[in-house]
């Protein structure tokens, strides 16, 4: 099958659609398929050599270095640059619908190259144009509904119009989710809410669960350090809940000897930075950021435990991976988590700082329980979760969304025999 993966950011590190896309189309090459990925920067880093990338330059305009930068005049190219500028002037985000017409402008003179074009979260109104020449399949990894609906929340009453204005995008992913019959997402969670939150028919979505590298991310025999708590976070956001890990944190030192490793990239001067300062932990949090996917996975492995207190979650690619690195998890019960974990993990309600105070507390003095859960986590991520699986049931879906296509293609070519034939069946 020849396969077009749309992803409008793929940078590994910058939450999961870097690492769905590199390991996705390792996965789909390794069953045989050919498989190119068009991307927008940051670009995929380490793809697979039999997969192909193509390029689709954007302006840029929230790179690590220099975030909401000002193009010099002569980079604009075309009427999609002037919009990408004039939405981030105007406070909105306009990746999903640039890239998804970018790509579709690529796409019209290539269309004949590819069975099925494979989008990854842009839900841009490009897509609409592609699916007019290839059958298209996309994937939600949770709805970006739920991510609004807590940073509004938090946003101070001033700052609210602008929130609003920044996930201005919204209204067009829920239409354009809406018009595309087959949607992968990746936990039945995620399904409902999808469903409940963009608007489209169950019948539309199939779930088909994140993988994870098991020979990569595994125990080590170097051992775990004491009283070391990991977290990892995609984005400093009060969805990831990681306030109120360290309010739990200023708590437990007090009778824990304990230090956390947070994998997050954190805004300058932002409001994680402070909330460290003003708990008086910079003596036991360490930040990090950029790792490669093997030191990551020894961090994880170094741990006595895992910590994901997010507010929600559509699937949580940490989750699995500190269960395949047999890493003592403790998770919110939230959103697509409980369903990930199955019973491997321990689970407080999202955002109760007490109870996840003493859960961890409680963990840290009962080593039967960390050995239960070291290996009950690792067997899970063995049984559950593998990117060969993710791939054949991926396939399945293009499949699906083909046979489609040629159904409603030979309707408009036979019309009456085809309509006959559906009475007699």
């Amino acid at each position: 099958m020849r396969i077009a993966l749309l992803s409008y950011r793929s940078k590994t590190h910058c939450g999961g659609q870097g690492v769905y896309v590199r390991y996705l189309s390792q996965g789909l090459a390794e069953l045989g398929h050919q498989v190119e990925v068009f991307s927008g920067q940051p670009y995929p880093e380490h793809l697979d050599p039999r997969v192909r990338l193509t390029e689709v330059p954007s302006l840029d305009l929230y790179r690590d270095d220099d975030p909401f930068r000002t193009p010099h005049p002569s980079e604009i190219r075309d009427r999609i640059d002037l919009l990408e500028l004039a939405t981030m002037w105007t406070a909105g985000f306009p990746e999903p619908r640039t890239f998804s017409r970018r790509a579709a402008r690529l796409l019209r003179s290539r269309a004949h190259e590819f069975d099925i074009v494979h989008d990854n979260q842009c839900l841009g109104d490009g897509l609409l144009d592609i699916a007019e020449l290839v059958p298209l399949v996309a994937t939600i990894h949770h709805p970006i509904t739920r991510d609004r609906a807590v940073d509004l929340a938090a946003a101070p009453w001033r700052r609210k119009p602008l929130v609003r204005r920044w996930y201005g995008f919204l209204g067009m992913q829920q239409r354009v989710a809406r018009a595309i019959p087959d949607l992968i997402t990746v936990s039945t969670s995620s399904a409902a809410d999808i469903a409940a939150d963009f608007g489209v028919s169950p019948r539309q979505l199939h779930t088909v669960p994140l993988g994870v590298d098991t020979d990569l991310f595994r125990p080590r025999d170097t051992g775990r350090v004491p009283g070391r708590i990991v977290a990892v976070a995609s984005a400093d956001k009060p969805l990831k809940g990681i306030a109120h890990l360290l309010k739990a944190l200023a708590r437990l030192r007090n009778t824990q000897d304990v230090e956390l490793r947070l994998v997050a990239k954190l805004e300058p001067n932002g409001p994680t930075e402070k909330l460290i300062a003003e708990l008086g932990l910079a003596d036991v949090v360490t930040t990090v950021s950029g790792l490669s996917d093997e030191q990551l996975a020894e961090l994880l492995a170094s741990a006595q435990l895992a910590c994901i207190p997010s507010l929600y979650e559509g699937f949580s690619l940490p989750a699995v991976e500190a269960m395949a690195s047999g890493t003592p998890l403790v998770a919110s019960r939230a959103g697509a988590l409980p369903e990930v974990v199955g019973d491997c993990a321990e689970l407080v309600e999202p955002g109760d700082v007490d109870a996840l105070t003493s859960r961890l507390d409680a963990l840290l003095g009962d080593p039967g329980r960390l050995r239960h859960l070291e290996r009950a986590g690792r067997r899970r991520a063995l049984d559950v979760y593998s990117w060969a699986a993710v791939g054949a049931q991926t396939v399945a879906v293009y499949e699906q969304a083909i046979e489609r296509r040629h159904r409603v293609q030979a309707r408009s070519i036979h019309p009456f025999t085809s309509n006959s034939q559906e009475r007699t069946c």
